[in-house]
């Protein structure tokens, strides 16, 4: 069964319950979230997602995510995508939002951050693969993998983020 959205508008306002296929297929704007997870030494997690995976199967992610449920916050909905695909139980942090163009349809992206211990366990159907890269071996990375299209959105925009708040 494909899973509900809230429509929203450019003001990210609700204007209705949607299918999330339909949201994709007419270009509607949805809410997805997505964390950028570090450990205690500052370094980011990435990982390859699942060839079993509807959507970007076998591409990288710099962050967990994926779409808000009807009446959920972004911070709830990366909450719940934390653990579905990390086993972790955490409130990450929302640190800003934006309508983002790249992917399947524009949505707005609620981007979190969480410091996490290094040690995860990923859920197999939905991580082949992760690993802990330090922001320089991600540069690099995002240059020679195939990484999903919000990955280089919002990891640029992340790290903006991040230089205007020090």
């Amino acid at each position: 069964m494909d899973e509900l959205v809230e429509r929203v508008d450019g003001q990210d306002r609700v204007l209705g319950v949607v299918s999330r296929r339909e949201a994709i297929r007419e270009r509607w704007l949805h809410r997805v979230a997505v964390t950028v997870c570090r450990d205690e030494r500052g370094r980011i997690l990435v990982h390859r997602r699942s060839d079993q995976v509807s959507r970007f199967p076998g591409l990288y992610e710099v962050g967990v995510g994926g779409a808000a449920d009807v009446g959920e916050s972004y911070e709830q909905a990366a909450a719940r995508e934390l653990a579905e695909e990390l086993g972790l139980r955490v409130l990450p942090r929302l640190l800003f939002t934006f309508i983002n163009r790249s992917g399947l349809s524009p949505h707005w992206l609620g981007v979190h951050e969480v410091v996490v211990p290094d040690a995860v366990v990923p859920d197999p159907d939905e991580v082949a693969w992760h690993g802990w890269l330090t922001e320089p071996e991600l540069d690099t990375a995002l240059l020679e993998w195939r990484f999903t299209p919000d990955s280089h959105e919002a990891f640029s925009r992340y790290l903006a983020f991040r230089t205007e708040q020090s």
